[in-house]
């Protein structure tokens, strides 16, 4: 009962996806907190998968046009769909930046789905109702934390990027009303 009342009460001080914390690649612990105010694109990433290469070209290319002012993408590496994330922390790291020139955040090796997985990907899940079934299922994050949309891993740039751009329309107008 006391399990109980506890699991409330933790489930009632998150609000947001903007409310939890992850380990970056070097384990320490980071506050998405950080990343309230901006639209964000969460991404479960893997190095060998069929859908690797277009989905980093494209995620780089997106972080590039609108990040990181507005935006962000998010990478969250997971090695639960068919072990297409094997490697360590380092080994993601370099993977990501040789072969991509990626300059988004890439967080540390987790699990997405079941009793182990990461807090934040089970606030995805629930927000959406969409558990991913394989790498590269994106969320897009509202400034305010909340999951606006999501698209699975064969979704082209181009019916991406609209939602994107709809997003960083509204934190810039809303900027500009504040002023």
């Amino acid at each position: 009962m006391l399990g109980l009342l506890q699991l409330k009460f933790l489930k009632a001080k998150v609000k947001d996806f903007y409310s939890f914390e992850v380990k970056d690649m070097k384990g320490r612990t980071i506050s998405l907190e950080k990343y309230r105010g901006k639209a964000s694109l969460v991404v479960n990433v893997a190095s060998r998968c069929q859908h690797t290469d277009k989905n980093y070209i494209m995620l780089q290319e997106l972080h590039r046009e609108f990040g990181p002012s507005h935006f962000t993408v998010l990478a969250f590496p997971c090695n639960q769909f068919g072990e297409s994330e094997p490697g360590t922390n380092q080994e993601i790291s370099a993977f990501a930046k040789t072969n991509y020139g990626v300059t988004f955040p890439v967080f540390s090796k987790i699990k997405i789905l079941g009793s182990e997985a990461l807090p934040a990907f089970k606030f995805l899940i629930e927000s959406s109702k969409k558990e991913p079934r394989w790498n590269f299922w994106k969320y897009l994050i509202s400034p305010e934390g909340k999951v606006v949309k999501f698209w699975r891993p064969e979704e082209p740039i181009e019916s991406i990027k609209p939602d994107v751009v709809a997003l960083i329309r509204q934190i810039i107008v809303k900027k500009k009303e504040d002023l």
